[in-house]
């Protein structure tokens, strides 16, 4: 049996992108009264680029900046940090709202009755990714070894780099391990470290390509259900052949 499971957070425990960062970062720009709204298809390209704080960059780089609200703040940056920290508080609301993905809480206890071992990677804030945890009640959450998110590491998915730290903080070999993944970025980020990826497609991934998954399902399902623990452990299995 594998010994370490890790999870990316959005579109993987939750469904997050659409209806909490999307609505989040739409309300942040209202409060700060800057005159931008990201439509579902807009956000879907913005998307492409991991992290909330380089979106928001992109979009200002190509749509403009807000000149006044750059002033006020002192900076471009010191704008987007002020408005990251307003739509994480915004977002970490609004996900109480929102169901876990099926089969995410199977999955976890599974995995905590077998004794495999528990992580996020994720390029959310690390108090967005506390709430999401919040909703697996106490003692899955207390589950969790470690939380890697937000700025972490220099640099973000799809680079290898927050799935490396995790292996170190896990002192497993790759092989050991497994991750289950929702976007390219995130399948790009783990295949990288040269842990076996499992995808999980979610609202805006699900025609991106996965080339290098060792399997990809819609999701890990109750009824049905699509992956179980085992399933997991057999895709080191898979990628070896």
């Amino acid at each position: 049996m594998f010994k370490a499971l890790i999870f990316d957070c959005d579109g993987v425990l939750v469904d997050t992108e659409r209806d909490a960062h999307r609505v989040g970062f739409n309300k942040a720009f209202r409060e700060f009264g800057i005159d931008a709204e990201w439509s579902v298809e807009l956000y879907a390209r913005l998307l492409l680029t991991a992290g909330g704080k380089e979106r928001m960059t992109v979009y200002f780089d190509e749509f403009g900046w807000p000149a006044e609200q750059v002033d006020k703040f002192g900076g471009q940056q010191e704008l987007i940090a002020a408005l990251h920290k307003e739509k994480t508080r915004l977002t970490s609301e609004i996900v109480a709202e929102l169901p876990v993905r099926p089969g995410i809480l199977r999955i976890i206890d599974e995995a905590m009755a077998r004794g495999v071992r528990l992580g996020v990677c994720t390029t959310s804030n690390p108090k967005f990714i506390d709430a999401v945890l919040d909703l697996f009640g106490p003692e899955r959450k207390a589950a969790f070894e470690f939380v890697h998110a937000g700025d972490v590491v220099a640099k973000k998915k799809p680079a290898p780099d927050i799935y490396l730290m995790a292996l170190e903080t896990l002192g497993l070999p790759a092989a050991d391990c497994r991750v289950v993944e929702d976007s390219r970025n995130g399948l790009l980020a783990a295949t990288g470290a040269g842990i076996p990826t499992l995808i999980t497609t979610s609202t805006y991934t699900v025609e991106e390509d996965f080339a290098e998954a060792a399997r990809v399902v819609p999701e890990l399902g109750d009824d049905p259900v699509l992956i179980t623990i085992d399933d997991l452990d057999a895709l080191h299995k898979a990628t070896a052949a």
